[in-house]
């Protein structure tokens, strides 16, 4: 799926509104991510609550013995009745087990909408929906927001590789406050969902491959 929006336009606007970012986006190239936007919500939920605090690699690991308990695509009522012990033998902590176990209650009962359903949401009723649930904050939504539904203008400030990302972009000796680095982003409005991917894809790139000031 492409995103919902002229991502041309888009990386044109992030190149002309930062120099240092856009010397990123050169060095980095097009953006090669798709929102899966035909993902169910339960499946994408659970992917993000998986994926909470963890490097990619584990966090796969454990999503893939998850999904080999309660089957793909997910069924509420199939978590329900996979005994808690068993998903936490996939590699899940407590937190995380609760929570999954509790957002299938609330899709089981009929209070988590559909993709399309989501799609007609604003940002801030899809939050207030979600963090509802036990272990669902403002990351989880923010993850769905954006690789899910394709927000253009989500930016996920206390995320650590954001701030480590902006961190390396300006050759700051500290990581940026949330704060900080949602001021920060302000010039990027309204694609910071983009500019916050290549902020990630920054941290793939060694120091020394990274665009210098200039440049």
């Amino acid at each position: 799926m492409s995103w919902p929006f002229d991502i041309d336009g888009c990386l044109q606007h992030l190149i002309a509104s930062d120099p240092a970012l856009g010397r990123l986006v050169r060095r980095i190239g097009p953006v090669t991510l798709t929102p899966r936007t035909d993902e169910p919500p339960l499946d994408a939920l659970v992917r993000n609550i998986v994926y909470q605090q963890l490097s990619g690699k584990a966090a796969s690991t454990i999503h893939a013995r998850l999904l080999a308990l309660t089957g793909h695509p997910l069924q509420p009522q199939r978590i329900l009745d996979t005994h808690p012990d068993a998903l936490r033998s996939a590699g899940l902590s407590r937190a995380k087990t609760t929570a999954i176990i509790d957002l299938a209650v609330h899709a089981a009962e009929g209070h988590i909408p559909d993709a399309a359903d989501m799609s007609a949401m604003d940002n801030a009723s899809i939050e207030a929906c979600l963090t509802r649930v036990k272990g669902i904050g403002p990351w989880t939504v923010q993850m769905y927001l954006m690789f899910c539904l394709g927000r253009p203008d989500v930016f996920p400030a206390s995320d650590l590789g954001i701030r480590k990302g902006m961190a390396r972009l300006y050759g700051l000796d500290e990581l940026p406050s949330p704060a900080d680095a949602t001021d920060a982003s302000i010039p990027w409005k309204p694609y910071r969902t983009i500019a916050s991917w290549y902020l990630w894809r920054s941290l793939d790139i060694t120091a020394d491959a990274l665009p210098a000031a200039g440049t």
